[in-house]
């Protein structure tokens, strides 16, 4: 069978695509144009007719195709069920490793590795081939899954997750590379939406799967059944992808391994993650002025070294001097963060609050990916279908979303319908989706087109931080607001502390405390009496509000940097000095 593009539309022959020997692969040496519906792009510089729209850069056999796409899929579900998936397991890990007070620290040092590492995976594919980085990342996933499965104190888990999240932060970086070589223009913005979907469906049914199994599997068996499938995942991209196939961004001149491994900016990438990592440190549980100081220090580091040291840095300056590009990426980590809050605890709601059992607390993540994924397809095929400005769509979202936000801490109570939280979940994940769209298809309109294909990755970069900050951040916040809730409803119950004195609470009591902060289930699930149970309802209520009125204030705040970014791209400025008569530029918005 003939190569073909990934399910595209058969493209016309031109003379600038070369065969390659083994037929399975075609490369594209020249680098096609861009428009607003290709959301994710590389540079370029030609005209955008009919073929490029229907030309794949480089194409590869309809059965490869589709292994390609299974066996990607199946990563970056396994990726994604991590992040909701543990939301389930916590309470039960955290009784068997006696880790009460460290719980949070299950998902944060998962995403705090995911995305360290997001942008090096990046890198690296642009040195390495595609196939043997996705390889990379699935063994790093499948050992990280086999070490936490096999863990035995609080250490060693968190080792394992750490390292788990490496190999999910080169999954999610890898299938968009891998769309942005395979698919036609036309149909790319198809496919991004099937990874996100992906991406959406692994976030959903992770959390069903791991709450409807655990009782019945344990915990361990959850983490290492994922490591055959990673690596039967991994082998199948491996061995799918021809070993001639080079991403669109790598040298088309044959190098050493060991001139290779020279471009790799090896300190550039250590100190991105020292700065990710003792930020979040510093912000999560109680405020560390520290390690928070030493993060300011790292990425003044990181700066001056992608700046004078760097031969080819991680995130170019020159895309990080562009306003419109810098405050989309900023905008975009403050909004995702505050949607991570949902994500995290949607599920905890539904468990600490409604009293829903382990194995069905889960779905209730269910309507607000469903919501998320129609959002993002609507807006795209109605909306999304010209090249220009989506300033105003943006806001109106980000708005909208902030919104559903407000509704949601007052609807995370006892007494509110099901009906109407699920409807709530649904709208914030329908409004989510559609400001992802409107917010991509902005920027590539206010950069210029040869730093198209940087400006998207480093959005996606960004993007891929704000599960940590979300994570990390948003679970300080709700951890102390529940503490503080606990501590003073029990002072209520037992008069003058249970004999602590001087209103401190006795040690059964600051022992109950503490496993009701790790542990959602024991509310409904832990023998508790009424009186008692009511303070454990009241203080998820009031650290839920807190939350998601924290999350409310954050979007209000990105929303004004979003409408910072302008509305001007360079192509606007371009038209504005041709009808500029009199020679002055009324340029106002766009590029500094």
């Amino acid at each position: 069978m003939p190569p073909q593009p990934l399910l595209a539309q058969t493209a016309p022959s031109r003379s600038d695509e070369a065969q390659s020997d083994d037929s399975s692969l075609t490369a594209r040496e020249d680098v096609m144009s861009t428009t607003e519906e290709t959301p994710l792009l590389l540079p370029g510089s030609g005209d955008a007719d009919g073929d490029d729209l229907d030309t794949a850069k480089q194409t590869v056999t309809r059965g490869r195709a589709v292994a390609i796409m299974l066996s990607v899929y199946v990563l970056i579900f396994l990726q994604a069920s991590n992040m909701s998936g543990i939301t389930m397991a916590q309470s039960i890990i955290a009784a068997d490793l006696d880790a009460y007070e460290n719980a949070m620290w299950f998902t944060t040092s998962f995403l705090v590795a995911l995305s360290s590492t997001a942008p090096l995976f990046g890198k690296l594919a642009s040195v390495f081939p595609p196939r043997a980085m996705v390889l990379v990342a699935a063994l790093l996933f499948g050992v990280g899954c086999l070490i936490t499965s096999q863990a035995r104190s609080f250490g060693v888990f968190i080792a394992g997750r750490v390292v788990t999240g490496m190999g999910g932060g080169g999954t999610m970086v890898l299938a968009l590379i891998l769309v942005l070589e395979l698919t036609t223009k036309r149909n790319r913005g198809v496919f991004v939406g099937l990874v996100n979907a992906g991406f959406t469906t692994g976030v959903s049914l992770g959390a069903v799967f791991f709450g409807g199994l655990i009782e019945t599997t344990g915990w361990r068996a959850l983490f290492w059944i994922q490591v055959p499938l990673s690596l039967v995942a991994g082998l199948g991209v491996f061995f799918s992808i021809p070993g001639s196939m080079t991403s669109g961004q790598g040298s088309k001149v044959t190098s050493t391994l060991g001139t290779k491994l020279k471009r790799i900016d090896y300190l550039g990438a250590l100190l991105l993650t020292a700065t990710v990592v003792l930020f979040l440190f510093g912000l999560s549980g109680k405020i560390q002025p520290i390690p928070l100081g030493v993060s300011l220090g790292t990425v003044i580091l990181f700066v001056l070294t992608e700046r004078y040291v760097a031969a080819d840095p991680i995130v170019p300056l020159s895309v990080l001097l562009n306003r419109g590009a810098l405050l989309s990426c900023v905008a975009q980590l403050g909004f995702m963060a505050a949607r991570w809050t949902v994500l995290f605890y949607a599920p905890i709601t539904a468990l600490a609050v409604m009293g829903f059992p382990l194995a069905a607390s889960g779905s209730i993540l269910i309507p607000t990916n469903l919501g998320f994924g129609l959002g993002g397809l609507l807006v795209g095929w109605l909306h999304i279908r010209r090249a220009g400005s989506f300033w105003a769509p943006s806001l109106i979202c980000f708005g909208l979303f902030g919104a559903s936000l407000l509704a949601l801490s007052f609807a995370s109570t006892p007494e509110t319908p099901l009906a109407l939280y699920v409807t709530i979940v649904f709208v914030n994940g329908l409004f989510t989706g559609a400001a992802l769209n409107y917010t991509l298809a902005h920027v590539l309109h206010l950069t210029p087109p040869d730093t198209h294909y940087v400006a998207t990755s480093l959005l996606g970069t960004f993007r891929g931080f704000a599960g940590s900050f979300g994570s990390a951040i948003g679970g300080g916040i709700f951890a102390r607001t529940l503490r503080g809730s606990l501590e003073d409803g029990l002072r209520a119950i037992d008069g003058d502390g249970s004999g602590g004195g001087n209103g401190e609470l006795g040690r059964e009591r600051r022992e109950l405390v503490r496993k009701l902060v790790g542990s959602p289930t024991l509310v409904y699930n832990g023998g508790l009496e009424e009186d008692v149970r009511a303070v454990a309802v009241r203080g998820y209520v009031d650290a839920l509000r807190t939350l998601f009125q924290a999350a409310v204030v954050l979007t209000v705040v990105v929303l004004v940097i979003q409408a910072a970014t302008g509305w001007k791209g360079p192509g606007d400025k371009v038209v504005d000095r041709e009808e500029g008569a009199d020679g002055v530029d009324r340029d106002g918005e766009g590029e500094d």
